[in-house]
């Protein structure tokens, strides 16, 4: 009996100093990031930010409402060597962050996956493979999508630090926010949400 009482004190210690080793923060992924006034970064001023991951190696997300314009099907995948239909029509392009603005990412709903998509919850998953916007031209691909240029990135602990002092506010994301507001009404949308979330 006193045994199994001295294994079963060792395993509640083990697990205690197991939590306090983990700090219990929450990923952010899935949620939203809004600039707030305070942000001095005149890159993110009024932006909406989807976030795709959210860990101790550092954060990743897409800005989601800075379109910079339209392109053709046919320019956006010229370079793959794609063929797309003539006629296909055009994508609009956002500005999805400063770093590696040449990459381009699709943001949209997990009801189309590829190569290498990436489904973050029930509502939103990322496509980097340009056989997205090929399936997109030929009129199929995700019931919706954003296109973006760049991404939004944050070393180990940066993100967590910006949001402690007040930089960023967090709410929650959903389709229609993301995918079809106008986007000079995502910003205060989504400060609206973050305000009624704390």
């Amino acid at each position: 009996m006193v045994a199994l009482l001295l294994a079963l004190t060792l395993v509640v210690t083990a697990a205690a100093d197991e939590r306090s080793a983990t700090p219990g923060r929450r990923s952010l992924a899935g949620r939203l990031l809004v600039a707030t006034d305070t942000l001095r970064d005149p890159r993110f001023a009024r932006t909406v930010i989807y976030m795709v991951r959210h860990t101790e190696g550092g954060a990743l997300g897409l800005v989601v409402n800075m379109p910079i314009g339209d392109a053709p099907f046919e320019r956006a995948l010229e370079p793959f060597g794609l063929e797309v239909p003539p006629g296909s029509g055009k994508v609009r392009v956002y500005y999805g962050g400063p770093v590696e603005m040449q990459r381009g990412f699709v943001l949209h709903t997990p009801d189309w996956t590829g190569e290498g998509t990436l489904v973050i919850d029930a509502h939103f998953a990322l496509s980097e493979d340009p056989k997205v916007l090929l399936a997109m031209a030929r009129g199929g691909g995700p019931r919706r999508a954003l296109f973006c240029l760049g991404y939004a990135g944050w070393a180990p602990g940066q993100l967590d630090a910006e949001v402690g002092t007040g930089a960023w506010g967090i709410a929650p994301a959903d389709e229609r926010l993301v995918f079809d507001e106008d986007p000079k009404v995502k910003w205060i949308e989504a400060t609206t949400r973050r305000l009624l979330d704390l």
